[in-house]
């Protein structure tokens, strides 16, 4: 490639080649006074019509000849009046189209835009625009004409075109200053900003390398790091050590800025466990807050049952034609006379009987019950196997997105509680430590709260845990479930994942099974063999399966040949190749077409989804929500997903971020989810993923069929891997002495 020297070019863009809304990289064809050039580099907007300044250096390309790569890029408002009406006409000033933009232009002329930044109210001469239509025009130009004054600046730092615009939305013209004066707020504030790049803006910036907005960010970095994979602290000596490597600075450095945090409230320190440890303020507040609340629960009055329970449970037992166990009937009356009870167990052993046998008792009692999951798969499943309607512990809870606070809060709080005698939630073991705050703090004295779930499958995605405290403080009514029923027995999915649980290898490939390995020597013919079983072989073998919907492909890990991008791009090739007519949106590293199968991977309280003939219009989509793409929509820059059948999402480009290609998902995202058929393969992962606990929970999310493809020898060694990653939790030990006090 040809290099020639830097120059300035001005001009109108004409045409709009390819625009990356994430990082503004754009193609356009740009007029300038004297010549019609090819333009290449970032913008944070391409509109036709809008005139830029760059400065950059002609390159010729060897396959598209001659463009002018820039550098930089400044907006400039056109002066002449074809040049005015093209830029309006362009649609970048709402309330103004073709049609206004001509108008407009004919009585005012040149001086039009003076007029619109000074004295807008002059434009209700124009017929058609009346005093509400002149605000709108005037508050979208002062917008534009601020948006291009931030982005510029940005530009300057590296700060992509996106994350610029969600900048400004944040915090309009004040963007500039408050980034000045703190680089660091960007890893807290924009999503997709991490310390490292702030650190280098910050560098930029002339932030000195020991400043105390430096290390007091690096701190919360570390702190939120370890809050992302679990943990609800960092031991001390360990923080100091890790943000001192991090930030090339001394420990009693960062100590000092630590001491400082814990003055003003932003971290707690404290003794736990014979040891020095620090919180982010709002976890340790969370966990006292949830050890409080526990404790009120357990030792809460309860109002008298007005049934024989033998009696009922008799009945139960005749009406569904089940027999409880002696195990079960203990665990089903403990429930009933405690105001916390845990009830844990792997498949087969019954929890779903005893759900529903503590169900009929509560009613049959007048008992108000409510019934909850952490998910929306899990909720409906239970729905579907109870009779009895259950609800995400988000809706119970009514959450809503406070504008004030910029998060998500609870209707129901200790102010306004829960209006139930009874709360079952089911697959506790999802439940994060802030989740259970939420919870705890919206379940008044005297309700009894009766948790189940699996206490060996992989704790929540979230920090905590706080089904595995509980247990284990030793102070809590459990009943840990160990019978499998004699129908249960006769699934191989059921008889291994107990095998597995308890170090056992599996049993495969005996006859008329539902678990089968299949055995494959490396990781290329692993996946092909996976991509046949997914879109053929199962499918054709097996009635009533919908391949995309009833299949799902599991793996520990993201990354490699059988990691989720790589087997997502495989999967979307073979079931969703490009077509004529179907629309698709490039986006970082993979593409979305219309037909995905997509995974909303972060909470967002905010997003709208709308259920067509209905009324029951809402807010809200969740980490791990699996729906497919409807239409992409590459003009008005939207892609349309429906999740559950029915809930329809409009994403804008700028949101494409939050979604996922689904058609293989890791073990972890599939907490609370079962599937007819799971399909998974087996090499070799790193240790903490190739773990005994995380193989038994990808087979205990397979309802009908697993299918396990690869070496067997990999299969034995997550078996004998019994390494269950510690958490730093400290649950367990407050509970254990607020409780043995108590008692």
């Amino acid at each position: 490639m040809i290099e020639r020297e830097m120059e300035e070019k001005k001009g109108v863009l004409t045409e709009i080649i390819f625009h990356n809304e994430e990082n503004g990289y754009t193609i356009a064809e740009m007029e300038t006074d004297d010549e019609l050039i090819t333009v290449v580099g970032n913008l944070s907007k391409a509109t036709k019509g809008t005139c830029y300044e760059l400065r950059g250096t002609f390159k010729i390309h060897p396959r598209y000849g001659e463009q002018f790569a820039f550098t930089e890029a400044e907006e400039v408002l056109p002066s002449s009046k074809v040049g005015i009406e093209g830029f309006l006409a362009s649609g970048v000033i709402k309330g103004i189209g073709p049609k206004t933009a001509t108008a407009i232009v004919n009585i005012f002329g040149e001086d039009t835009l003076k007029i619109m930044e000074e004295d807008p109210g002059k434009l209700t001469r124009v017929p058609g625009i009346g005093k509400k239509k002149v605000g709108d025009i005037a508050k979208s130009f002062a917008g534009h004409r601020e948006f291009a004054k931030v982005s510029l600046y940005f530009q300057g730092f590296g700060i992509p075109s996106a994350s610029a615009l969600r900048l400004y939305k944040a915090y309009g013209k004040d963007s500039m200053e408050l980034i000045r004066e703190n680089p660091y707020r960007l890893v807290e504030e924009v999503y997709g900003i991490g310390f490292k790049k702030a650190d280098e803006i910050a560098g930029k910036m002339g932030i000195n390398g020991d400043s105390p907005f430096r290390i007091k960010s690096g701190i919360k970095y570390c702190l939120m790091f370890f809050i992302s994979d679990g943990n609800t602290y960092m031991p001390q000596d360990e923080l100091c050590e890790r943000v001192a490597q991090l930030l090339d600075l001394t420990r009693d450095q960062v100590y000092e800025c630590l001491v400082e945090m814990a003055f003003t409230g932003d971290v707690k320190v404290e003794d736990l466990d014979d040891i020095k440890v620090v919180y982010l303020y709002s976890y340790y507040a969370a966990e006292q807050k949830v050890c409080a609340n526990i404790a009120d629960i357990a030792r809460g009055e309860l109002k008298v049952l007005s049934v024989d329970i033998d009696k009922t449970i008799a009945l139960t037992e005749k009406a569904s034609g089940v027999e409880l166990s002696d195990q079960q009937k203990a665990a089903v009356k403990k429930s009933l006379t405690s105001g916390l009870s845990v009830i844990t167990g792997g498949p087969g052993t019954g929890k779903t009987t005893i759900i529903n046998t503590i169900i009929n008792i509560f009613e049959e009692s007048d008992l108000k019950v409510a019934i909850a999951a952490p998910t929306g798969r899990a909720a409906k499943r239970i729905t579907e196997t109870s009779g009895h309607y259950a609800s995400t512990i988000h809706r119970l809870l009514e959450y809503y997105y406070s504008e004030g606070t910029a998060d998500m809060q609870f209707g129901k709080t200790a102010e306004d509680p829960l209006d139930f005698d009874a709360v079952i939630v089911d697959e506790a073991s999802m439940i994060d430590l802030m989740l259970m705050q939420g919870l705890t703090e919206a379940i008044k004295p005297g309700t009894r709260l009766v948790m189940v779930g699996d206490s060996d499958q992989l704790p929540s995605v979230g920090a905590g845990n706080v089904l595995l405290d509980i247990i284990q403080c030793g102070f809590i009514q459990t009943s840990k479930l160990t019978e499998i029923f004699r129908q249960a027995e006769e699934s191989m999915i059921v008889v291994n994942a107990h095998r597995i649980n308890h170090g056992e290898y599996p049993e495969i490939n005996g006859r008329n099974t539902d678990f089968f390995f299949m055995e494959r020597n490396n990781e290329r013919d692993i996946l092909d063999l996976m991509i046949q079983l997914v879109t053929k072989r199962l499918p054709d073998y097996y009635d009533g399966i919908d391949k995309l919907s009833d299949i799902q492909v599991l793996t520990p890990t993201r990354k490699g040949m059988i990691g989720t991008a790589s087997l997502n791009e495989a999967l979307q090739q073979a079931f969703n190749p490009p077509k004529a007519g179907v629309q698709e949106k490039k986006y970082r590293d993979h593409i979305l077409r219309a037909g995905d199968k997509v995974m909303q991977i972060r909470n967002n309280y905010q997003l709208a989804y709308k259920i067509p003939g209905s009324n029951e219009d809402g807010q809200g989509i969740f980490n791990g929500d699996v729906g497919f793409i409807k239409a992409v929509d590459n003009e008005y820059g939207k892609v349309t997903v429906v999740y559950d059948d029915e809930k329809y999402v409009e994403y804008d480009f700028t949101q494409l971020d939050e979604l996922e290609l689904a058609y293989a998902v890791t073990v972890h995202k599939s907490q609370g989810s079962e599937f007819p058929i799971v399909v998974m393969p087996v090499s070799w992962f790193p240790p903490m993923l190739a773990t005994r606990n995380l193989l038994y929970t990808a087979v205990t999310r397979g309802k009908r069929v697993v299918v396990l493809v690869g070496m067997e020898n990999r299969l034995d060694a997550m078996v004998d891997n019994d390494r269950i990653k510690m958490r730093y939790s400290g649950l367990r030990p407050r509970l254990e002495k607020l409780l043995s006090l108590e008692s």
